[in-house]
């Protein structure tokens, strides 16, 4: 049996929220617990002129298995002149079987900020179900008024051997962080690749041609993956954006 639904979330945030940061936070959850194939999830977001969001999932993802048609979720943002938009959920998971393809399309305007991160768990790790998904398909894109900033795609078939050398050496925790905003890229490259490796991860981090940098990830385990990715964030925060480190208190 093959569930299909399509859900489209339009989001628009207007100005920014005062809890213990000045962004409005907002957690965007799936209410059937996870992805089935067919499902295609369109996502409509929209950061007004000087507004602040940060955008989050309340867990992990998962991707059940299926033997039909991919899920599929499709991400579109713009992010307005002066506004900062910050997209972190956690990590998504593909289970045996699977099959997801997603995208995540960014428009900013010539001085706004965007913090990306796209993460993953190769399967079920602890029940020995790492890269025994069907399909993994991401693509991340990102523009502003004179051209791109980012472009990055990845598609990974069952079946291969990702885990060996030159792919993700033994580590079956895997992600990828994008950070647009002038400052100092160089400073952040050298302080967000100590504070990953100390949190237990293998993180390369580089600056970009134009305004930021790209961060590459690597984790044995969950705990060390979470620390780490959280450890790139803040310091993206206070190196790039001047902002401190938010706490989402997620249970």
């Amino acid at each position: 049996m093959v569930a299909r639904s399509r859900s489209t979330l339009p989001l628009q945030v207007l100005a920014p929220v005062a809890l213990d940061d000045p962004a409005a936070v907002v957690s965007i959850l799936n209410p059937t617990g996870g992805l089935v194939g067919g499902d295609r999830l369109d996502l409509a977001i929209e950061v007004a002129p000087d507004a602040h969001a940060c955008l989050t999932t309340p867990s992990a993802t998962k991707v059940y298995r299926t033997t039909g048609a991919a899920a599929e979720q499709h991400v579109r943002m713009a992010v307005g002149a002066g506004a900062l938009c910050e997209w972190v959920p956690d990590h998504t998971i593909p289970f045996p079987g699977s099959k997801l393809r997603q995208t995540l399309e960014a428009h900013l305007a010539a001085d706004a900020r965007l913090i990306v991160v796209d993460a993953f768990a190769a399967g079920r790790v602890a029940r020995g179900e790492a890269w025994r998904f069907d399909h993994l398909e991401s693509a991340l894109s990102i523009r502003d008024p004179s051209g791109w900033l980012f472009h990055d795609r990845f598609v990974l078939r069952g079946g291969g051997r990702y885990d060996g050398l030159g792919f993700t050496d033994g580590q079956p925790y895997f992600a990828t962080a994008v950070v647009i905003a002038d400052g100092p890229a160089d400073e952040f490259a050298r302080v967000a690749t100590i504070a990953g490796g100390e949190a237990g991860a293998m993180v390369a981090v580089a600056a970009l041609p134009r305004r930021g940098a790209v961060v590459r990830l690597l984790a044995a385990g969950a705990p060390a993956f979470v620390a780490a990715l959280d450890a790139v964030w803040t310091m993206a925060r206070q190196r790039l954006l001047g902002a401190p480190a938010l706490a989402l208190r997620k249970p």
